[in-house]
């Protein structure tokens, strides 16, 4: 499809919308926002990340996003620099700016002020400013205030809460089929614009475009928006996040609690989730979450919580066990190899999780770190986040990266599963048995049935399930015969 022929689906005017920032939440938002029908202004400070952008390098890796800016790059979504004119030109503002953990726990609100200061020097019509970036409650009252202290008369904005549920990885596709849109507004004016602007969705009307992303929404399913206060959106965002921690690690004790009994995990965790009251999801045990969400979201919001009074100190567990369940595994680790010092380690994922090159906290890199203050020596391999990983962790005497999942495992003491990449479940076994030094695999994310693992002869340890060593579990079963 050329650019002339792409669909106007908006059955209103469309709405021009500017997006600061261009990271994963920033350069999603502007390209869906564009594959819905919207003009889009994607406004960075960083010259070379805009050039790079309106070259068509995405940056980040996404499933969907090299598609849509393709389509849509330089035409209807375009790069800049000047925060000033997407303002003056666009009816929405949303602000995507990173928002990281302060040493305190807070999320630090530093770059969200700055963009709203700049916001407001251009201001001469009414906007509608939209927290899309992760942020404490309070937060609108403090950027409707920093409008006013800059000269913005308060007839000339209002300021939305429309947080985002996206998971990297999939984040296109959970845009454009989102569970549900939040969308808190104090004021109905403010409120009738986010619904135009995501009236494509909540209408079906995205769902019948036979070039659209599939997903799990149609035309006679459609998302719903949920309308609520600013303050209650931004709790919404906050209180998700850190139940989605609180299950993981919930879960995580759970394994615990089943190694010390030799019971298995999988199965209580299915014998949970049938549970219509509990659900399935976010009942995988591993090595504890990352990414840039739920670690600074659970301490964000435990941290607002103490501000405000309020004792919050499940959060504070929470942290507990899925700090421990990264030390855990380091521990899993030494049982099956004894020593670690002077240990030729194998490890699959530095990525805090599959189909994502992010490593901003993620269990695999401190996991590394932790190995590697033990003495040993790793070679590492990840479909997409080594270069990321070379910049924390520089190749050296006792750091090393493999271009594939078999040259890291060649004479390897052992082989570690840190990230749940679907290719590494499906590994060729016989040649990594043969490529090993020893047949032992620490399988951090439970990607393997263990009776198979005993079949192709690896000593196997998991999560919350019982260890298998093929040698004893062949003679314990000539035994029985």
């Amino acid at each position: 499809m050329s650019k002339d022929e792409l669909p106007n689906l908006l059955m209103s005017k469309p709405i021009p919308i500017a997006v600061v920032g261009s990271g994963y939440v920033g350069l999603v938002a502007a390209v869906c926002f564009a594959e819905m029908g919207h003009p889009v202004i994607c406004v960075d400070n960083d010259e070379r990340k805009v050039k790079a952008l309106r070259g068509g390098d995405t940056l980040i890796h996404e499933q969907h996003l090299p598609e849509l800016l393709g389509r849509y790059r330089n035409d209807r979504v375009r790069f800049t620099t000047d925060l000033g004119e997407a303002t003056r030109e666009c009816d929405a503002i949303f602000i995507a700016v990173g928002t990281p953990q302060s040493e305190t726990g807070d999320a630090d609100l530093s770059y969200v002020e700055a963009v709203t200061c700049e916001i407001a020097r251009s201001i001469t019509s009414y906007k509608v400013i939209v927290e899309k970036s992760t942020v404490p409650v309070y937060t609108n009252e403090w950027i409707s205030r920093a409008l006013e202290r800059n000269g913005v008369e308060r007839n000339l904005f209002d300021v939305v809460s429309n947080p985002e549920f996206l998971r990297e990885g999939t984040a296109v596709v959970d845009f454009l089929h989102p569970d549900r849109i939040v969308v808190g507004a104090d004021s109905e004016r403010a409120g009738a614009i986010l619904r135009d602007i995501y009236s494509p969705l909540t209408s079906g009307e995205y769902y019948q475009r036979p070039d659209g992303i599939a997903g799990c929404c149609s035309v006679s399913e459609p998302p719903p928006l949920l309308t609520t206060s600013t303050k209650s959106a931004e709790i919404i965002k906050h209180a998700s996040n850190a139940f989605l921690a609180l299950k993981i690690s919930f879960i995580n004790a759970v394994s615990n609690l089943c190694e010390a009994t030799n019971a298995n995990v999988e199965q209580v965790a299915r014998g949970m989730g049938l549970d219509t009251r509990i659900g399935p999801k976010f009942l995988r045990p591993g090595i504890g979450y990352g990414g840039s969400c739920f670690p600074k979201d659970v301490a964000a919001f435990r941290s607002v919580a103490e501000q405000l009074g309020i004792d919050f100190n499940l959060l504070k567990e929470v942290e507990k066990i899925n700090v421990q369940q990264k030390k855990r595994f380091v521990s899993k680790v030494r049982s099956a190899v004894w020593n670690l010092r002077g240990k030729k380690l194998a490890v699959l994922g530095l990525a805090f999780k599959g189909d994502t090159d992010d490593i901003r906290e993620s269990p695999a890199v401190d996991i590394i770190s932790m190995l590697l203050n033990e003495g040993c020596s790793i070679t590492a391999f990840d479909p997409a986040a080594v270069e990321r990983t070379r910049q924390i962790l520089p190749e050296g005497d006792n750091m090393r990266y493999a271009p594939d999942a078999y040259e890291a495992a060649k004479d390897a003491d052992a082989l570690l599963i840190l990230t749940d990449w679907a290719e590494f479940a499906e590994l060729d076994l016989r040649h990594l048995n043969q490529l090993l030094r020893y047949p032992i695999i620490i399988d951090g994310r439970n990607l393997y049935d263990p009776a198979v693992m005993i079949d192709h002869g690896f000593t196997y340890l998991s999560v919350g399930r019982p260890v298998v060593h093929p040698a004893r579990d062949m003679a314990s079963a000539s035994t029985n015969i």
